[in-house]
């Protein structure tokens, strides 16, 4: 029976199912002189270099947008419990 391959790439997007184990997870998100993204220790895709500034400044813009989203500002919205009046204009 032939073995299937772990790892690889499909339509230009890598792929690993190999087993994780703690190093190989550590090391694949630290990768100084690489790009903001790098291959996952496991799945399919790409993840964040932390060791890139770039990838800190989108750790910091997805966390302020959960924490916004979080505290309820949403502004203009009226609450679900008010009843809404519509005037209408019959000329």
């Amino acid at each position: 029976m032939d073995d299937k391959p772990t790892s690889g790439e499909i339509l230009g997007i890598p792929y690993n199912f190999e087993r994780p184990s703690l190093g190989r997870m550590l090391s694949s998100h630290w990768k100084p002189g690489e790009g903001m993204l790098v291959e996952k220790p496991f799945g399919v895709g790409y993840t964040l270099n932390l060791a890139n500034w770039r990838s800190w400044i989108v750790v910091g813009i997805a966390g302020a947008l959960l924490w916004q989203e979080q505290k309820g500002t949403g502004g203009d919205e009226p609450e679900e419990d008010e009843p809404v009046e519509v005037i209408v204009d019959e000329d």
